[in-house]
């Protein structure tokens, strides 16, 4: 919300309010499942490698993106004011940076230290660049929210550096952070395109953007694509729930939600990734992780409760 607007707040103004926050939180679940689907491809696919994974995530998202778009925005759906142009090149350059540093710096840094320097540096670069260039204001439910939400997944995820010399830990937290803010600007070039554009448009011509800056690299590191069938399912479902409809449904929640709220919500996602981890592969959970658990979930519900 821009601190530029007045409004006064009605039931329907809520009720939409609170859609949006659903939407980015289904939109964060979807995205709770790519640590599982990526761990069992992994297991399925050894020859496989992080930079094959990320160019076949993007890929294979763009054909039902395209035939969504088609069929839902019209036959313009790939057509956009040049003003808009920007804001386009940086969604998908943003795409493209976020898996070539995030998988870069869990070479480095392990997964668990990548995980909580992007995840935990995300809201705070987006409410910085959202305060600057969407003018949107930080009040207290939010700022504390934001705290405890940042808070709960330090204590979910946890871990410890796994660098085997100074220069790969601070390279790989520099990879991690800058993860984090090819993200930021995700959500604040999403947040600037929301209100002029159907949500699969942007979203469609920036995937189909970000792998092909992704190719290069991944050709130059090795690209992948000797998969048994229970492997490719595994892309597919990366490609198209995460990816295409995880994406979808956080840019429709964006249309009502600011980008610093909808930066805290997406913090769900490691929470989902560890129950899944805990369901499926039996891994345990500290207690400070149950602790930073409980944070997370409470500062999703002051958020919702708040109904901004």
């Amino acid at each position: 919300m821009s601190s530029t607007a007045t409004s006064v707040s009605t039931p329907a103004t809520a009720a939409r309010s609170r859609q949006g926050l659903l939407w980015i939180a289904l939109a964060a679940i979807t995205w709770g499942t790519i640590g599982i689907a990526v761990d069992l491809l992994y297991r399925v696919a050894p020859a496989t490698n992080a930079w094959s994974i990320g160019f076949l995530r993007l890929t294979l998202a763009v054909p039902p993106l395209l035939l969504l778009s088609r069929l839902l925005a019209g036959r313009a759906f790939l057509r956009f004011e040049r003003r808009d142009l920007g804001a386009l090149l940086t969604l998908g350059v943003a795409f493209a940076a976020y898996q070539v540093c995030y998988f870069a710096a869990i070479a480095r840094i392990g997964v668990a230290v990548a995980v909580l320097i992007n995840i935990c540096s995300g809201p705070i670069f987006v409410a910085l660049l959202a305060s600057v260039f969407l003018r949107e204001r930080l009040n207290g439910a939010t700022l504390l929210a934001l705290l405890g939400a940042t808070g709960g997944t330090a204590l979910l995820v946890g871990g410890a550096p796994l660098a085997e010399t100074p220069g790969a830990l601070w390279s790989g937290a520099a990879l991690a952070l800058a993860a984090g803010f090819s993200y930021a600007l995700v959500a604040v070039s999403s947040r600037s395109l929301a209100g002029r554009y159907h949500p699969l448009q942007p979203i469609t011509a920036a995937f189909m953007l970000g792998a092909l800056l992704l190719l290069p690299v991944a050709l130059s590191q090795g690209l992948v694509l000797s998969y048994p069938l229970t492997g490719w399912l595994l892309l597919l479902h990366l490609g198209v729930v995460p990816t295409a409809l995880g994406y979808a449904l956080y840019l429709y929640g964006l249309r009502t939600t600011p980008a610093t709220v909808s930066a805290i919500l997406v913090l769900l996602e490691p929470l989902i990734s560890t129950l899944l981890a805990l369901v499926l592969l039996g891994e345990r959970l500290a207690p400070l992780g149950w602790v930073g658990a409980t944070l997370l979930l409470g500062s999703m519900a002051l958020l919702y409760l708040r109904g901004r």
